[in-house]
């Protein structure tokens, strides 16, 4: 849906005006000091971004008929047997439309499957990567040779430009978050995956014209629907892609609306040790607990072996991308959407942590990361 920049902003700034003045006052957010009494209670978090192997995106891992809970329990087994304690795994609004209360019996089996294995999930609202014309039913096959073939935009391109939709995905939020609001099985809220991301072009036809504009209004907006609802835990958005060479003094506009909306702050950085230390440091003087929610890019220089140490003796989270290779095939790099590798493999995986079989993919790696939290020694 086509809409002109000042014709859409006038809508959209009416209908949040007519909102808000309906909710009446806006909810705040967590103090620093509320924040950082959470973090005490918490161990430190070391986890991946998942989804089982055999779902192309979160459609595949969560819909009635493809819904795979024998696998998520082999699965998350293999996570805690190396230590990990958290998940961070995506949710979608049109899984919300197709069948609410499926859906929600679906999330509830999944924290039961979770809580069995000692994991406490961070689960995503939205997310403004990769295909933009999401689809519920049977979901297409990976394309050979392709990073991420599959992964889909929420909301996607048609419900983000059209306002009439916007009733449906506050329903959305508030209907996911308000029905596990004081679940203990549940690590935080993470209320939109890398709001600002272009997709490198990879769906430059497909991608929605003045996409950026309407995140912007509508990012805020979906923190204050979250916090209606009254959750017990923490809502965030991870601040991404930051020049490595930065202090954090000068931030876009939604990396801003990020840091002022978030409860605790998390980030996004596939980038060498140092950078990743530098950007803990300027994070951190927000006066807020910090974790990464997304690194670990062999082929690009960040590594568990580099990057791990770094974050135990920060006190910061750390959340890799990927854990068991499969149908979204994040093994392969960014670089495969210009250069498929259908002849051969790349010499090193880029994401992922085991085989599908649950053998690791490097044993060093998984040894360092049940050295790290302290799972070798319970073994003992």
């Amino acid at each position: 849906m086509k809409i002109a920049k000042p014709l859409f902003l006038t809508a959209i700034l009416t209908f949040l005006v007519s909102n808000a003045n309906a909710a009446g006052a806006r909810t705040v957010r967590w103090t620093e000091k509320k924040a950082n009494d959470w973090y005490a209670q918490q161990p430190w978090l070391v986890g991946s971004n998942y989804i089982p192997r055999s779902a192309i995106n979160e459609l595949e891992m969560w819909q009635d008929a493809t819904f795979n809970p024998e696998q998520i329990d082999q699965e998350l087994g293999w996570a805690e047997s190396l230590g990990m304690n958290t998940m961070r795994v995506f949710l979608h609004d049109l899984l919300w439309q197709q069948d609410a209360d499926g859906f929600k019996k679906r999330i509830d089996q999944f924290l039961t499957i979770a809580a069995k294995h000692h994991i406490r999930p961070l689960f995503v609202l939205f997310d403004s990567c990769w295909d933009p014309l999401p689809h519920l039913g049977e979901q297409h096959p990976p394309i050979p040779g392709v990073h991420n073939s599959g992964w889909v935009q929420s909301p996607g391109a048609v419900a983000l430009g059209d306002l009439k939709q916007y009733p449906r995905l506050k329903a959305y939020v508030q209907g996911v978050v308000g029905a596990f609001a004081k679940d203990e099985r549940i690590l935080g809220w993470d209320v939109w995956n890398e709001p600002g991301n272009s997709n490198m072009g990879s769906y430059s036809k497909e991608e929605l014209k003045g996409k950026t504009e309407r995140v912007l209004v509508l990012l805020p907006e979906a923190f204050e629907w979250a916090r209606e609802v009254t959750p017990t835990q923490p809502l965030t958005s991870g601040v991404c892609c930051v020049d490595q060479a930065s202090d954090g003094s000068h931030l876009g506009k939604i990396e801003q609306i990020q840091l002022r909306e978030s409860d605790v702050i998390t980030f996004h950085n596939y980038s060498w040790p140092e950078y990743f230390k530098r950007e803990i440091g300027w994070l951190k003087k927000y006066g807020r607990p910090v974790i990464c929610t997304e690194f670990m890019a062999r082929s690009v220089g960040s590594t568990f072996d580099t990057i791990l140490p770094i974050a135990k003796e920060e006190k910061v989270g750390a959340i890799n991308w990927g854990f068991v290779v499969g149908k979204t095939q994040t093994n392969l790099p960014w670089e495969s959407w210009e250069h498929p590798y259908i002849l051969q493999q790349p010499p090193v995986w880029f994401h992922e942590v085991l085989h599908p079989d649950g053998k690791p993919y490097r044993q060093t790696e998984a040894d360092l990361i049940r050295q790290l939290t302290g799972k070798d020694k319970e073994s003992k």
